[in-house]
């Protein structure tokens, strides 16, 4: 199995079969969108608008797990 067999599915309930990004650089996150310890989401656009025509794709993952400061329904 690999990164292409998963499927992932959003806050919509929307699944996105991630063969779709195959041939592309994944840049896989984990985040905590609420925690302010977290100056990287800018340098992350910041990177993705500067590689993105290069084939670059961020997925970001929110999580709760740190100190639950990504809280929400979904």
């Amino acid at each position: 199995m690999n990164i292409f067999d998963f499927v992932v599915t959003d806050s919509h309930n929307a699944a996105h079969p991630l063969a779709q990004y195959q041939g592309k650089a994944l840049l896989i996150v984990n985040v905590a969108s609420q925690c302010g310890f977290t100056p990287q989401y800018a340098e992350l656009e910041s990177l993705y608008q500067q590689y993105a025509n290069q084939g670059l794709v961020v997925i970001a993952f929110p999580c709760n797990q740190f100190g639950h400061q990504c809280i929400g329904s979904a």
